[in-house]
């Protein structure tokens, strides 16, 4: 006598605008590629700011085990909330803009192989932020990175090409920003292109801000990138891209488990989406909080 096992339920929720990109050809790959002897599957698709959020929710009500964000940083970052502290596990078919997150987890942009790692990949648990009243997986940013995000989200076109523009017209109009730092580690009032809040390695499309961060470890990375001059503005991206930011005289690091930070200019991204953030910043790490599908676990120490 034969036992059929009932079939383990995931949920994929597209955000089909994310990275200008259509997604219209990811159903037809679900289906052709998703192991259906396995897995009973339901789409939905997101129609508004926050509506991931929603429907993520709702999955952790419904005990739903298996939840894939389609999209980008943004659209795992409204997914992810949701899950936080839950038993439901986040997956990933990154179609971002810059996919800093899904890289760092080593979850592959081509969709079947990232469907792959679904139906042959391993269940783990990864830290996030906790920041004031908000929380984020990847990386926070005070600074020039936050200005961009507030342009790139109120631009009607997505992209890399879009993203580059706008990084472009603020750098040429850089001012520093003056952030007082207060941690364990560390009290200090800096004045700074940028500071980051680190949990993973890099902001999307391999610009590394900080290449020795693990999601596994438990600790963040302040990274401080201090006013330079703006003719090395390309050695220093090169230094990033090139995983060796941590060489150059104008960046700092600091690994913390929680600190403050009090900032002049009271806006910020979190996971790449802009917000407009307190005048004063609490955060502090959550350890193994989050159920992540991944390939391989050797990849989260990179």
């Amino acid at each position: 006598m034969t036992i059929q096992q009932d079939k383990i339920s995931i949920w994929f929720i597209v955000n089909p605008i994310s990275g200008g990109k259509r997604k219209g050809t990811i159903v037809k790959k679900i289906e052709r590629h998703l192991d259906h002897s396995r897995f009973s599957s339901s789409i939905y698709y997101t129609k508004y700011k926050g509506h991931g959020r929603e429907i993520a929710r709702r999955a952790v009500q419904e005990n739903i085990p298996l939840v894939c964000a389609i999209g980008g940083d943004g659209t795992i970052h409204e997914i992810a909330g949701e899950l936080i502290q839950s038993e439901s596990t986040l997956c990933v078919i990154p179609k971002g803009s810059g996919n800093g997150i899904a890289n760092h987890l080593g979850i592959p942009k081509k969709i079947k192989k990232a469907i792959s790692v679904i139906n042959k990949g391993i269940i783990t648990r990864i830290d996030t932020v906790a920041v004031n009243d908000a929380f984020f997986v990847g990386t926070a940013g005070f600074g020039i990175d936050a200005v961009i995000a507030e342009k790139f989200s109120n631009d009607s076109k997505r992209g890399l090409k879009t993203y580059v523009k706008h990084s472009i017209r603020e750098f040429i109009n850089l001012k520093p920003i003056k952030i007082h730092i207060d941690s364990s580690q560390k009290k200090q009032t800096v004045e700074a292109f940028m500071l980051c809040i680190a949990n993973t390695s890099e902001f999307g499309n391999r610009f590394k801000i900080s290449p020795k961060s693990s999601v596994t470890d438990g600790m963040l990375e302040l990274i401080i990138v201090r006013p330079f001059p703006k003719w090395k503005g390309g050695l220093i991206a090169a230094k990033i891209f090139g995983n060796k930011s941590y060489r150059s005289r104008y960046i700092d690091t600091i690994s913390v488990k929680e600190g403050k930070l009090e900032l002049s200019k009271n806006i910020a991204h979190y996971d790449g989406e802009f917000v407009s953030a307190h005048d004063t910043i609490m955060f502090n790490v959550i350890p193994k909080s989050l159920k992540v599908m991944i390939l391989d676990k050797n990849r989260l120490y990179i």
